[in-house]
């Protein structure tokens, strides 16, 4: 790449933030009847952060952010909240509230909604409004997730998300002095998704009311789960995979290139699949599975942890890489120069 480093457009500082209480195995093994062997082995998870009633996606974005380190919040040109849509309230910005309890007085805020999909796309928003807009500088990307609040248990349907997790993630996109580039990105969505996984209560279609309380109808549904799964899985391996192949493309390298992935963590069947769709070791991604699913947080978690961790050097390619229901894929590339 040819662009002089004051130009470059990439990522400041990452922090995270989870709840002192979590869930193991064993527990999820409890609630779910499946056997805590087989949670671990098949679907990749020994514990999960869940936050109490104190804590809410605000409480958890915000203490993420304040997690950051150097960052002076009066400097911060726009708030981006890129977490789960399960927030506090529902017809709610919760943009704002983050914005004034963080003092960036000098910001504008709003958020994204695309649900799990969202870091990488995210990335690229940030991006492209850094590229477009000089007068901007420092962008916030934060995002919280009480999703573990949203599984019933009893619904057979949909037991199977229990490895939704809480937490919070923040990111600062900065032009300027980084040690790393936000290079290019790939998305697919494919639409006919779009009715498969949904809350049936609290919108328009099915207001609240005594039976939709008494019916369990304000918890994540699959209307049904085996005709998903029928037309989803020969879509969704290839979806990851070319998101990924198209993003590294763009970015002017190939797959054999990929030092580290950061997936949402999914069953260890669906990230060895796209591990190997890749062409990559176990040993040259990060998994979630002391964490769980968080929404869109993911692969932030994963880059704080990979940073953390040292597993980043100089020159390495990263990418970051996504899917969420509606159905939307998501892969952006980041390169490392320190």
């Amino acid at each position: 790449m040819t662009t002089s480093q004051h130009e470059w457009i990439g990522i400041k500082e990452t922090a995270v933030f989870f709840p002192e209480t979590f869930e193991t195995a064993e527990v999820m093994s409890k609630k779910t009847g499946i056997p805590t062997e087989v949670i671990i082995e098949k679907f990749g998870l020994y514990q999960k952060y869940v936050s109490d009633q104190s804590l809410h996606a605000s409480h958890l974005a915000i203490e993420a952010a304040r997690n950051l380190k150097n960052v002076d919040f009066k400097e911060i040109d726009v708030v981006i909240y890129f977490g789960s849509p399960h927030k506090d309230y529902q017809v709610w910005s919760i943009a704002p509230k983050i914005q004034h309890e963080l003092g960036a007085t000098k910001a504008y805020a709003f958020e994204m909604m695309n649900v799990s999909a969202n870091f990488p796309i995210a990335l690229k928003v940030a991006k492209d409004m850094l590229t477009a807009d000089y007068a901007i500088r420092n962008i916030l990307l934060v995002g919280g997730c009480k999703e573990s609040q949203i599984i019933d248990y009893n619904n057979p349907r949909s037991r199977f998300m229990f490895n939704f997790g809480d937490g919070g993630a923040a990111a600062l996109v900065q032009r300027g002095d980084v040690k790393n580039q936000i290079l290019h990105s790939h998305i697919i969505t494919d639409g006919s998704f779009h009715d498969d996984i949904k809350m049936p209560a609290g919108g328009s279609v099915l207001p609240a009311s005594e039976l939709t309380v008494r019916e369990n109808l304000h918890f994540i549904d699959v209307k049904d789960p085996f005709d998903m799964k029928e037309r989803l899985d020969p879509v969704s391996g290839p979806n990851f995979v070319n998101v990924v192949k198209e993003a590294v493309e763009k970015s002017g390298f190939q797959l054999k290139d990929i030092n580290l992935l950061l997936p949402l963590h999914t069953k260890k069947s669906l990230f060895r699949e796209l591990l190997a769709g890749l062409g990559l070791r176990e040993d040259q991604a990060i998994y979630l599975d002391h964490f769980g699913h968080m929404s869109a947080l993911d692969p932030l978690v994963g880059l704080h942890l990979a940073k953390e961790q040292s597993r980043i050097k100089a020159n390495d390619l990263i990418v970051t890489v996504s899917a969420g229901t509606g159905y939307t894929w998501a892969a952006t590339v980041i390169q490392w120069r320190e």
